[in-house]
């Protein structure tokens, strides 16, 4: 695949200035909802639903040139709680990433992303625009930051450190979003004062003491699952490698976001691929080292050793 010719090469990021003709990289299916709230006009939601998704999909985020086929696929999930004034929503946010495994069909689901407090204005007739290095509306704001997210942590899984320009372009966004005073959509969240998971999450990704996780996504994918097919045996121990640097980053830095992240997206694929393991050793290795980390998913380890 063309991503993973592309992890060995140098990235050079320049943020779209104009209507370049290049591949996407973004698939996003979007769903909004209204469970909790009453709205008179449903065109509404369907409109904003229309919006948030064209917004993500129909712009190329980076230099490099995706196949079809290679478009990073994510699910966004919005569901809005409460409508403060007209215009106003307070949503909560969940966002999964999936990539291919290579030689397979098989989509793995690379992180999970839980928002609390993603909250924008919006109408029908506005425009959702982004500029790289200033502050348009609160939602377009939001919508890029998770999109260099996720091409970030997409990037990782295909080469060491290789999300490292994204993340920049995200803390850019967090930056100008934070200090930004044009509109009367204060976002504690941009501070890490209001919803900590947006702020804390780009930190963890790049922090140095966090690096044994980005690497680890690497050896997780690239050296473990698209080889899985052909060499199991050694797809695992690079899995355990990767599993086992992500273990020692867990016990350094505790309840940190990244790690409920990764193991809400991961835990059960985990106990599929080491359920069938031929080595006894290495599985009760796995279900002692996984459930002290994630003692949430306990019951999907335990189920390796059955």
């Amino acid at each position: 695949m063309l991503r993973k010719l592309l992890a060995a090469l140098p990235i050079l990021v320049l943020l779209l200035a104009g209507p370049v003709a290049r591949a996407q990289e973004l698939l996003a299916e979007v769903t909004v909802t209204t469970e909790n709230v009453t709205i008179s006009d449903p065109t509404i939601v369907t409109s904003m639903q229309k919006d948030i998704r064209e917004f993500l999909n129909n712009r190329a985020w980076t230099t490099q040139t995706y196949r079809d086929a290679e478009r990073i696929r994510l699910r966004m999930f919005i569901g809005i709680t409460t409508i403060p004034q007209n215009g106003t929503y307070n949503c909560i946010m969940r966002l999964v990433s999936t990539r291919p495994v290579y030689g397979t069909g098989y989509e793995t689901n690379v992180i999970s992303i839980n928002d609390k407090s993603f909250n924008f204005n919006y109408s029908p007739q506005m425009s959702l625009r982004f500029s790289p290095n200033s502050f348009d509306s609160n939602l377009s704001s939001l919508l890029s930051y998770y999109a260099y997210l996720v091409i970030g942590i997409d990037r990782d899984t295909f080469g060491k450190l290789g999300g490292t320009p994204y993340y920049e372009l995200a803390r850019n966004i967090v930056n100008y979003s934070a200090n930004q005073t044009s509109t009367n959509e204060p976002d504690e969240g941009w501070r890490g004062t209001g919803s900590r998971e947006r702020h804390f999450l780009l930190d963890n990704l790049t922090d140095p003491q966090f690096e044994a996780v980005r690497t680890g996504l690497y050896n997780y994918y690239r050296l473990g699952m698209d080889i899985f097919i052909e060499k199991p045996e050694e797809a695992r121990a690079s899995m355990m490698t990767a599993l086992t640097g992500i273990q020692k980053a867990a016990i350094t830095r505790p309840g940190s976001l990244i790690f409920r992240a990764f193991f809400d997206a991961k835990a059960e694929e985990i106990a599929n691929v080491f359920r069938t393991s031929p080595d006894q050793s290495q599985k009760q290795q796995l279900v002692a080292m996984l459930t002290e980390v994630d003692p949430g998913n306990s019951a999907k380890y335990q189920t390796v050793l059955k």
